[in-house]
């Protein structure tokens, strides 16, 4: 069988978080964010940062990894959720 990536996308404050960690649990499954500010560290106000509690023991990708003071370019960022899927599909999830 062909892996499968299945992807939430739409506008701020409809439920994505919370979609995405029930179908995490119920798939077996990790939450890679592209959130443009979720990534940085430090950004916690204005940005709807989820917090370790709301994660509810569901592994997360890209929330809180990037240094806002050191450059992260658009190639960075596309390439990084590439790898966290990666990863996570060689693992069986």
């Amino acid at each position: 069988m062909k892996d499968r990536v299945l992807v939430i996308a739409g506008p701020t404050a409809v439920g994505k978080t919370d979609l995405s960690i029930k179908l995490a649990k119920e798939l077996n499954g990790e939450i890679v964010s592209t959130d443009s500010m979720q990534i940085y560290k430090y950004m916690d106000i204005g940005s709807a940062k989820i917090t370790k509690e709301e994660m509810c023991d569901v592994t997360h990708h890209m929330i809180d990894v990037e240094d806002p003071s050191i450059p992260f370019s658009v190639a960075d960022y596309k390439e990084m959720p590439q790898k966290c899927i990666d990863d996570i599909l060689s693992r069986g999830k």
